[in-house]
């Protein structure tokens, strides 16, 4: 309790009156310190002249100290600084004290008051010991109890290299929390054993529950840079099933200043733990291609158009125009570039359904580059309303492209999806549908290039199973997964974005652009992840319910088609699509065809149509797979 009341009263901070009063009295209490040492230790010297003495020296003291104002330092912060500071008054009063004396024995002014010269050498020395070094005992007193009476966390630095030393050294910089680093873990024999700093290097191998329980582990901070995603899940999967909590240091590129802080070390997320290399791409032709150029990015305010238009505002457009029929999140958008000091962009309420509407942007703004990322996505209500489906992600990418194709774009490129290739459910197969119509397109234009981007699931996306995990794990649970075997490409959002901005320079049309993703990831060992990740443990605090796939759902995606392979590009990481050749003037005639009778047609007709122009699209758990069997 009294600890406690002592910090209360260091946190208010200790007023500087008394600090001063403390310093005068380590003034007084040196004095007699140097006296003792002039005559050997002894108490043999004339107490009387001390007592004349002493009032002159609080009063030398205390003129000094207020005049340099090195008592009004906050002691538990006290620094280098502090010390200059009591350095600074402790010259002037030895220096006041001199004056006094020399003018004293020369003028013979009060014959009873002397100090010997000695003594004011002997008794600098030590007032300055004394108090500067009284301010750092305080200051590691302060620290010595505020230790106690916070709670520690016990950590594990996993990695004994350059980048765990300098983790080690931000910790030990980190004022806020108590963090006690308990060891060190790595995986290198040559390592395991020594210490550094005194805190010894554990093999990887014996950390188990055992160790975690005997030396009481809370967290543990992943600090190896370009470690690959691999063996970064297997590192995590371990640590969380020991049930400690797992940070990780970023990457080097991402220290302030070049110097990493304590609180750039985050809690390891589920976008680390991809299982793949996230793609870079840092192309100056990106740059070169858009810079000083009109853009319209449609389907501006979703989850990749509003990305598509961050990065693209980051460049020097002549204008960025930004296409959406969602009010409400287009003004978030807008404000957010705003607060961004961007001006360079408007921000347009349009449907890309509504032709005229459309030409209308095409005619005021005469766009250079188009990048077309307005669809329907979900795949259980596009299954239910494929008149929907077609409305927009067929119709719509048909407006903006022959838009585009009459007012001579420079480029146009298109937001597809993995669920495009062999589909088996009408939002996947209307996507198929509109990456043919833009290869028929390609095949007409003499100027405009087309290029479709391909990839997998977005994590954070609207609507993606990440966001809905953290619903349910916020909610109590359980997580719902349609199939226990069920996987998933995944790629984060600026990623993404990224691969379709390059897109936008690669290439001379035609080309349906795909990605190496890696290895698919499970659903269900995602959703366990998550659990553990939210310091909770499955299935004891949150369960995985098992709900069946929903219609047209598949249980592994594809990036290519029955008869596509691929050729390499100059990034080794993005590939073309080489496609079967297509009857182009027929499927055009077809797909213009629908557009037009969509608007007439029930459920089951518009699948028939699009399964006409789709071969490969085969219905899965759904109820247009009697049309399957007809055909």
């Amino acid at each position: 309790m009294m600890k406690k009341l002592f910090l209360d009263a260091l946190n208010n901070y200790v007023s500087k009156w008394l600090v001063l009063l403390i310093d005068i009295f380590l003034i007084c209490t040196s004095f007699l310190i140097a006296y003792s040492i002039r005559f050997n230790l002894s108490l043999n010297y004339n107490v009387e002249a001390l007592k004349m003495q002493l009032p002159f020296i609080i009063i030398a003291a205390l003129v000094s100290f207020l005049v340099v104002g090195s008592y009004k330092g906050i002691i538990r912060h006290t620094g280098v600084k502090d010390a200059f500071n009591v350095f600074l008054g402790v010259s002037i009063f030895t220096f006041i004290t001199i004056t006094v004396v020399l003018l004293n024995q020369f003028f013979n002014i009060y014959d009873g008051f002397t100090v010997p010269k000695s003594i004011v050498f002997i008794h600098y020395l030590v007032s300055l010991f004394v108090l500067i070094v009284s301010r750092f005992v305080f200051k590691a007193f302060y620290e010595i109890i505020s230790t106690e009476l916070k709670s520690i966390t016990n950590v594990l630095i996993y990695g004994a290299g350059d980048s765990g030393l300098i983790t080690y050294g931000a910790i030990n910089r980190e004022r806020e929390n108590n963090y006690d680093v308990l060891g060190f873990i790595d995986d290198d024999s040559n390592k395991i054993g020594k210490k550094i700093d005194r805190i010894k290097i554990y093999d990887s191998q014996k950390i188990d529950e055992e160790f975690i329980d005997y030396h009481d582990i809370d967290e543990v901070i992943i600090s190896i840079q370009n470690i690959k995603p691999n063996r970064l899940l297997e590192i995590t999967d371990k640590l969380l099933s020991l049930g400690v909590e797992v940070k990780i240091v970023p990457p080097l590129s991402k220290w302030i200043g070049g110097n990493l802080q304590a609180n750039q070390i985050k809690q390891i997320n589920i976008d680390d733990l991809l299982g793949r290399d996230q793609i870079s791409i840092d192309n100056p032709i990106v740059k070169r291609e858009v810079n000083d150029k009109v853009v319209i990015v449609t389907g501006a305010a979703g989850s990749i158009g509003s990305e598509i238009s961050r990065q693209l505002a980051s460049y020097q457009l002549k204008k960025l125009i930004l296409v959406d029929q969602a009010e409400s999140p287009l003004y978030d958008l807008q404000q957010e570039l705003f607060q961004q000091g961007i001006n360079n962009f408007v921000a347009i309420v349009g449907d890309v359904r509504d032709f005229v509407r459309m030409e209308e942007i095409f005619k005021e703004f005469k766009p250079e580059k188009v990048f077309h990322a307005a669809a329907y996505k979900h795949v259980p209500l596009m299954e239910h309303s494929p008149y929907e489906a077609i409305k927009i992600n067929v119709c719509g990418t048909k407006n903006i492209a022959d838009l585009s194709l009459k007012y001579n774009v420079e480029r146009f490129v298109m937001v597809s999806t993995d669920k495009a290739v062999n589909p088996t459910n009408v939002m996947g197969a209307s996507k198929r549908v509109a990456e043919k119509y833009i290869c028929c397109l390609s095949k007409e234009s003499k100027f405009t290039k087309f290029t479709i981007t391909r990839f997998g699931n977005v994590l954070g996306s609207n609507g993606s199973v990440i966001p809905l995990f953290k619903k349910q794990i916020e909610n109590g649970g359980p997580l719902t997964v349609t199939h226990k075997d069920i996987t998933r490409y995944f790629m984060t959002i600026p990623e993404a974005c990224r691969l379709v901005l390059e897109a936008g320079t690669m290439g001379v049309g035609g080309e349906i652009y795909i990605f190496d993703m890696g290895k698919s990831v499970k659903i269900f060992d995602m959703a366990k992840r998550m659990i553990s990740l939210s310091g909770l443990n499955y299935p004891e605090d949150i369960d995985i319910k098992i709900t069946g796939l929903r219609p047209g759902e598949k249980l592994y995606e594809e990036l290519l088609a029955n008869g596509e392979n691929t050729k390499k590009t100059y990034h080794e990481k993005i590939m073309i699509a080489k496609s079967p050749e297509i009857e182009h003037a027929i499927v055009k005639g077809q797909i213009e065809k629908l557009c037009v009778e969509n608007y007439h047609l029930n459920n089951y007709a518009i699948v028939e149509a699009i399964k006409e122009i789709v071969p490969e699209y085969i219905s899965k758990n759904s109820i247009y797979e009697k049309l399957d069997v007809n055909k």
